[in-house]
């Protein structure tokens, strides 16, 4: 994108000739090689300064790279003094994540024993003036990577998964479609549907470097097609059968893709539980 381009190449010269920063990073998706790359990433860059305070309270600065149209600040408060936040966007429609950090405060994060996450998935230094990065380490990339579960957080997930579909069910009984969607949306799909769908694709890669990036950004790549099909059906309207028949597709897809699971790592699928509920949610829709 080359206005992004652009736009990155505007805030390191102003950078360089800035005596207040002393060093710049480039993270995120677009120093992550096994993140996907689009017009739409955002530049995520880091700005180190000798004191960040002036920058905080000011927001001239930010319409030197252009035109703003929103603004979110995040300080001390939320990042335990390490650093402060401002995310920008912009008019030509980038959008900079700027991360604002003393040189004392980079110093520490740096000398940490191991990497940030935030800098483990990536990172590039784009200028530094003062050798603050020498102790900087290369990145491993194993925070975005998906781990082999322990027996114990397999049962966790799918025990969880059942005993939720629960809610569900009497959510759409009641016609109550807000809660139904919160604890499908939320909880079933977010909480339980995608760790067992990474597991499943690392599973079939031999847990080797493998991301299906952020909430299954990188499912459809990953899944055979009738398996995405079967995880497109888990997603509704607002009808109430229509969530009925989703609520189902999750059973059927966790039921699919659990025992999968269960076989290639020697556990317990928890089947009498599967039965018992499957059982109570038909209990449940067929009541008039």
């Amino acid at each position: 994108m080359k206005v992004r381009e652009e736009k990155l190449e505007q805030i390191t010269r102003w950078a360089e000739d800035n005596p207040d920063i002393r060093a710049v990073l480039l993270t995120s998706s677009l120093v992550n090689p096994y993140a996907p790359v689009d017009d739409f990433s955002d530049l995520d860059v880091e700005l180190i300064f000798v004191n960040r305070t002036p920058y905080e309270a000011d927001h001239e600065w930010l319409s030197l790279f252009g035109e703003p149209i929103a603004v979110i600040e995040e300080g001390d408060e939320v990042f335990e003094g390490k650093h402060a936040m401002k995310m920008v966007l912009y008019r030509d429609h980038v959008k900079v994540d700027f991360k604002l950090y003393h040189v004392t405060e980079f110093t520490e994060e740096v000398n940490q024993e191991t990497l940030p996450e935030d800098w483990d998935v990536g990172y590039r230094v784009v200028i530094d003036k003062d050798d603050l990065t020498r102790n900087l380490k290369t990145p491993t990339y194993q925070a975005v990577m998906i781990q082999q579960p322990s027996e114990k957080e397999f049962r966790q997930v799918l025990n969880d998964f059942w005993w939720d579909t629960t809610y569900v069910a009497k959510c759409l009984k009641r016609g109550d479609i807000f809660y139904a969607k919160f604890m499908s949306e939320n909880i079933l799909r977010t909480d339980y549907l995608v760790p067992l769908i990474e597991w499943y694709i690392a599973a079939d890669h031999q847990w080797e470097n493998i991301t299906t990036n952020k909430h299954g950004r990188l499912f459809k790549k990953y899944l055979p097609e009738d398996l995405w099909r079967k995880t497109e059906a888990t997603f509704s309207g607002s009808p109430i059968d229509e969530n009925w028949r989703a609520l189902f597709a999750f059973a059927d897809l966790v039921h699919e893709v659990g025992t999968v699971l269960a076989e290639k790592l020697d556990f317990t699928y928890p089947d009498q539980l599967e039965n018992d509920v499957r059982t109570y949610l038909n209990e449940v829709k067929s009541i008039p």
